[in-house]
């Protein structure tokens, strides 16, 4: 399927799934107070054990719907997979664990980059380079006997190498953060499409597929789905402006966003499936 078929077929998906539309953004919306609410309740009840029982409570719940938000997102990969324009029928209480294995992907995802910037950082001697900052102003400096422009002139020094090896880490990590984002949208894509966490989890096979769909056309889609998605916003910021009070449609227009791009995904995958 070509890319243009493709936006233009996750676009209108959705449209053809208002029920799961409603559910889905009812839920976001649940999702997020919940959320909120619990850890505000938390926070404040810190030295009160019912406060600490009513927003863990809260969490809970939030994320409970949080599950059955990923099941609906990924019931929209598999049937942009199998190329339907309709998700069968929802069903409240089955198949809760796929909404946990997306959330294990998502956690996955995050963690692993997250940890090479770590590694990375400390090859770069991001932390040795503040240290020597901090020893610059505290150890080396006197502010009572030196000058201002002296004391300017050391942390201008010790600054260097700190600005050199958080540049290098952030564009690293930046990258890293990339290559990983276009992993977890194959894994999820697999998951979705096999059910199985482990081969979601597979890099091996994640790049596999990522060189069969080819790597161009994922970037493409990624961008056009972007430009599209930030138009939208442009247009109905200026619109809520004018007009504030429309703002409430963003309760639908967010997750309609969010399906249509997890349907486009779903085409995306069906090519070499």
């Amino acid at each position: 399927m070509d890319i243009t078929e493709i936006i233009k077929r996750a676009f209108i998906f959705p449209s053809k799934n208002l029920e799961i539309l409603s559910i889905y953004a009812i839920l976001s919306v649940l999702a997020g107070a919940f959320a909120v609410q619990g850890v505000i309740t938390f926070i404040f009840g810190i030295f009160d054990i019912v406060n600490l029982v009513i927003g863990a409570t809260y969490i809970a719940i939030a994320i409970i719907i949080g599950i059955i938000t990923r099941r609906i997102s990924l019931q929209c990969v598999k049937s942009g997979i199998e190329l339907q324009d309709k998700i069968p029928d929802f069903k409240w209480w089955g198949n809760w664990g796929l909404g946990l294995k997306k959330i294990v992907i998502m956690i996955f995802y995050f963690i692993v980059p997250a940890l090479i910037v770590v590694f990375i950082g400390l090859i770069t001697n991001v932390h040795g380079n503040i240290i020597s900052i901090y020893q610059a102003l505290t150890l080396q400096i006197s502010p009572i006997i030196v000058g201002d422009s002296a004391i300017t002139d050391v942390i201008t020094q010790a600054s260097f190498p700190l600005f050199v090896s958080l540049a290098i880490t952030l564009a690293a990590g930046l990258l890293i953060f990339l290559v990983f984002t276009f992993f977890q949208v194959i894994a999820e894509a697999r998951l979705a499409h096999t059910g199985s966490l482990m081969k979601a989890l597979n890099f091996i096979s994640a790049a596999k597929d990522l060189k069969m769909i080819g790597i161009g056309k994922v970037i493409v889609l990624s961008i056009l789905i972007l430009v599209i998605v930030g138009c939208m916003e442009a247009v109905l910021t200026v619109i809520f402006d004018h007009l504030f009070v429309l703002s409430i449609l963003n309760i639908v227009i967010t997750p309609y966003i969010a399906l249509f791009g997890q349907s486009a995904l779903g085409f995306l995958y069906s090519d070499i499936v």
